[in-house]
């Protein structure tokens, strides 16, 4: 139900990150996105300054403890003019971050939180592996417990923040049994003995975002650094929800973006002595556009809205993500064809857009998968995609 005190408060939230995000970040994010800069890490400790990078964590360790929805808010505004800032905030505040938050030890919690919400210490989430990308359960990367501590051996691949983030959420197989009852969940720092890194990926989109093979050789860390014990992948794709609605978000922002940019240019662009919106085909296409946004809008905010015990329903995340994927690829499509040639430069911006939307739909679960996880949620069961 709709409640004018919370939309306030939204409002009030979003005006004031849209200020510094349209303000700081979107004359940089251009050049960043040539360059392929890395998000500088004095940029990180401001918006920690701010209080951006721990809205939604528990207050305890620094953060506001304030509700999901205001994160994403944030996490909008700054997605829509600059993907490597709101990388930052959608990473502490949906991503592993959150997974300590909601399954970490009060250790753990100590002594990695209060980093994060500073802009101090960054962590990624390393899941993915040369041969088990959409398979996740097929993973070999192992951790084995010794006399000393837990040992990590393997690989990880399409790691986002991959050699720039502080500490790695690892998932691993922590014993011998098959498939998702062998897999738990380890936190590794990056300055370990045996951790080193591959080149950083040049990525069609996601340019001021780091990614990078992360490779794991005889690293010892303490018993203590376990998250997940072998059996812990259910609950650890259970806390992976939130991050969902963060890609959804980002991919929210990204289709959300793309519409308002093209319903003022199609206003002020003349051809044939007419502006573009008086032409019915760009009618058609515009109103296409405001359908899919607002359409993935609602899925998210429905998500958002019927959480319960700190986690949202699978199947709400999973219709939003891969409802807002989809759209966010097609409307940033239909945006460069209405803005004609100048979609196709780097001037306008629609073209960095579109490159980012395709990195969101991959990442998290493709919309192949996500697919296949509505139909299983949907029917409470399982689909072995084995042959």
């Amino acid at each position: 139900m709709w409640n004018p005190g919370v939309e306030d408060e939204l409002r009030e939230i979003r005006a004031a990150a849209a200020k510094v995000a349209r303000e700081r970040y979107a004359p940089k994010a251009a050049q960043w996105d040539l360059d392929r800069t890395a998000f500088p890490h004095e940029e990180r400790r401001f918006l920690g300054e701010l209080g951006y990078l721990g809205i939604s964590l528990p207050e305890e360790y620094g953060g506001a403890g304030a509700p999901l929805s205001h994160a994403l808010a944030v996490i909008e505004e700054f997605a829509k003019v600059c993907r490597p800032a709101a990388f930052q905030i959608f990473e502490s505040n949906t991503g592993p971050a959150q997974v300590i938050a909601l399954m970490g030890t009060e250790q753990q919690k100590k002594a990695f939180l209060p980093g994060i919400v500073a802009g101090e210490i960054t962590m990624a989430v390393a899941i993915s592996e040369p041969d088990a990308g959409s398979a996740a359960t097929d993973m070999t990367t192992k951790a084995v417990r010794t006399a000393d501590g837990v040992v990590v051996n393997g690989m990880k691949r399409w790691i986002s923040n991959g050699s720039e983030a502080d500490v790695y959420l690892t998932y691993c197989k922590l014993s011998d049994a098959p498939g998702s009852k062998g897999i738990g969940a380890v936190l590794v720092e990056a300055d370990r003995p045996g951790m080193s890194f591959g080149a950083r990926e040049k990525l069609m989109g996601f340019r001021g975002i780091p990614s990078a093979d992360i490779f794991y050789d005889d690293v010892l860390v303490p018993e203590e650094n376990v998250v997940a014990e072998a059996g812990g992948f259910k609950k650890l794709f259970g806390a992976f929800t939130i991050e969902r609605l963060g890609n959804t978000t980002m991919s929210l922002a990204i289709g959300q973006e793309a519409l308002d940019r093209t319903v003022a240019y199609v206003q002020e662009r003349y051809q044939f002595g007419k502006p573009l919106v008086e032409f019915q085909s760009v009618q058609m296409t515009l109103a296409d556009m405001v359908l899919q946004v607002e359409a993935a809008r609602l899925l998210r905010d429905r998500a958002v809205a019927n959480m319960g015990d700190g986690l949202p329903d699978p199947l709400e995340v999973s219709l939003a993500k891969c409802t807002a994927n989809e759209m966010a690829k097609r409307v940033t499509d239909m945006a460069i064809q209405l803005h004609g040639g100048n979609g196709y430069t780097e001037e306008f911006g629609i073209e960095r857009l579109h490159r980012d939307s395709h990195g969101w739909a991959l990442a998290g679960g493709t919309p192949t998968m996500q697919r296949t996880r509505i139909v299983s949620e949907l029917l409470g069961r399982t689909f072995d995609q084995r042959s």
